[in-house]
């Protein structure tokens, strides 16, 4: 099976050395491409600077799309029977996402999610509040009747077949709701695996509360859009 490793990346100069360090250790991945989206940093230079080694791949998108546009660009671009999404900010952490793609090279999933420990970040900076994360769980209890944990893990496998299924990736923070509601409407084993992966914290600052208050907005846009479509129960 051909397996394929999208990185969304936007403004990740300090972690993408890291992070692509730490997933080219994946043997089973047969590409990794970085989806540079529109960063203004050196994120995109040094990301190129791995572009030696044959298994990884730079597309530099002219303007910032946000994370599902990037990744649709990456899904147009590369085929694949599998496909590993992982976030350019894991740092070392990339290298446990073997993890994620063993249960469905051995047909257990059609979908892997990582949760996360309680402590997910490397920094000092504390995570946020949680809300975002409840009101995910709770629309996706809501439209699907499962419960699921980390419904807003951005780290997972899913087989080719579920994402034509569902016609690609929302746009912005709505990727991992419209994956997760789409994935269990439509019948997919859906798995999530605990995993002690590490990303950036924003911190309860006003930079993180932007933040979680723009994730907020786009999930509930995103569990909308999943009632529309008629993915609920």
């Amino acid at each position: 099976m051909k397996v394929v490793a999208l990185l969304p990346a936007f403004n990740e100069a300090e972690s993408i050395v890291q992070t692509l360090t730490a997933a080219l250790e994946l043997k089973c991945i047969d590409q990794i491409v970085v989806i540079d989206d529109g960063s203004q940093d050196d994120t995109f230079a040094l990301a190129s600077s791995f572009a030696k080694d044959q298994r990884i791949m730079v597309l530099r998108l002219p303007k910032n799309r946000g994370k599902g546009g990037a990744l649709n660009r990456g899904l147009e671009q590369f085929q694949a029977e599998i496909y590993l999404l992982l976030d350019a900010d894991l740092g070392t952490t990339a290298s446990l996402a073997s993890a994620l793609l063993d249960p469905i090279l051995q047909s257990q999933a059609d979908m892997t999610i990582a949760r996360f420990s309680a402590k997910q970040s490397e920094s000092p900076a504390k995570m946020g509040f949680g809300l975002v994360r409840r009101t995910a769980a709770l629309g996706v209890r809501w439209l699907t009747g499962e419960r699921v944990t980390s419904p807003l893990s951005g780290q997972r496998a899913v087989r080719g077949e579920v994402l034509q299924t569902l016609g690609g990736f929302f746009e912005g923070f709505g990727v991992e709701v419209g994956l997760t509601v789409g994935a269990l409407y439509h019948g997919y084993r859906v798995l999530e695996v605990p995993l002690p992966m590490k990303h950036r914290a924003y911190g309860r600052g006003l930079r993180g509360l932007r933040h979680r208050s723009n994730q907020l907005l786009q999930v509930i846009r995103a569990l909308w859009e999943c009632w529309k479509k008629g993915w609920h129960v």
